[in-house]
Formats: C-alpha cells, sequence, structure tokens
C-alpha cells in the first residue's frame, strides 16, 4: 500500500470513530480530552489572574496547577438511589469548626471492578450538589484532606460522575479557608488516579 493510501485510510479511520461517538451522542476520547484540558486551561487562568483567585486574595504566588491525564475510566455512569429522610448532616472543617449539608442521596459505581458508594451532599444556600471525597492518592499524590466533585442529577436512579474534573478545596492553597472534610464514608481504599493533584508551594 501508497504512503497517500495510508494517511488517506488513517484519516479516514479518525473520521469514522468521531462520527461513530457523534451518532452516539457521546465525545471521542479526542475531543473529550481537549474539553478537559480546555477547562484546565481557564481555571489556571482564574487562579493566575481573577481578583476572586486564592493567590490573588491571600497574595500567594500561584505556580500553576497540575493534573492527572485526562482519562475516561473516571467518567462514569453511576447508580443513584435518594435518601428519602433527608438530614443535616455536619461536617468537620479545615479549621476545626462546622458546616451543614443536606443529605440527597448514594452513588454507588465499580472502580478496579470493586464496588465503592459515596454520600452526595446539597449545599441548600447555593444550591448545588456536592461530593467530598478522599482516596488511597489522598497525602500522596493528592491533598490530605480531600478533593470536592460537583455533580447535577436530572431525576432517575442514575448520575454521571467525572472525577477528571475533582479538584482541591481552597485550604490545599491556604489556610486562610474554611474547607468542610469529607464524610467517613467518603474515605476510599482504592486510588482515584483523576482530576487536580496536590498544590506544591
Amino acid at each position: 500500500m501508497g504512503r497517500n493510501k495510508i494517511i488517506y485510510c488513517g484519516a479516514f479511520i479518525i473520521i469514522l470513530v468521531i462520527l461513530i461517538y457523534s451518532l452516539q451522542g457521546e465525545e471521542s476520547p479526542e475531543a473529550y480530552k481537549q474539553r478537559i484540558e480546555k477547562e484546565r486551561d481557564e481555571q489556571d487562568s482564574f487562579m493566575r489572574n481573577n481578583s476572586e483567585s486564592p493567590f490573588k486574595e491571600n497574595d500567594i504566588t500561584f505556580k500553576g496547577l497540575t493534573y492527572f491525564e485526562p482519562d475516561l475510566k473516571y467518567k462514569i455512569k453511576a447508580r443513584f438511589d435518594p435518601i428519602k429522610e433527608r438530614k443535616i448532616r455536619k461536617l468537620a472543617t479545615s479549621d476545626n469548626k462546622e458546616q451543614e449539608y443536606l443529605e440527597y442521596g448514594y452513588t454507588t459505581f465499580a472502580i478496579d471492578d470493586e464496588e465503592q458508594k459515596l454520600l452526595i451532599l446539597e449545599n441548600v444556600q447555593e444550591n448545588i450538589l456536592f461530593l467530598a471525597f478522599g482516596d488511597a492518592t489522598s497525602a500522596d499524590e493528592t491533598y490530605g484532606a480531600g478533593r470536592y466533585l460537583d455533580v447535577t442529577h436530572s431525576g432517575g436512579n442514575s448520575i454521571m460522575l467525572d472525577f477528571n474534573m475533582a479538584y482541591n478545596p481552597y485550604c490545599a492553597y491556604s489556610s486562610e479557608y474554611s474547607c468542610p472534610l469529607p464524610p467517613r464514608e467518603n474515605l476510599l481504599d482504592v486510588a482515584i488516579r483523576a482530576g487536580e493533584k496536590n498544590y506544591e508551594h
């Protein structure tokens, strides 16, 4: 096969893969990676330049955020089980205080063939769903007090968890902030090598 034919065949395969994902309503791995990297660039720009950035507010030199490579393995369509009798859950904070959240539901999923279960809470004041978690990378590759993941739920018995979007609380950058710590049931033994890594001061 000639060189030009090989190039054309390769291009055709790439286009075909993109078309298949488009017809399925899903992103191709390439498009997904580009979107994640773009969002990370925007977050980096916010941290570096915005007056509301924890670095600007506390006059700290910004050295740049670091991340695990985007990995579709950690974009998970998980089972969702609502909590019928929702109660206020008090979470301890990084400065030895407490913050209150409303229990929302549990999400169940598998990583490396091991079932995991996490509690999703609702920040009633900001009307957002909130998931704080720790895992086997905490205090090593990632921030020791855990990371956060914002999620949305449109109803039904499933919910999308994209751990590539996991981020550090502001107290990872400065002790001036009060950050809720993950509830006990959200401390996982498995390593979630996705999302933001530990910030190097």
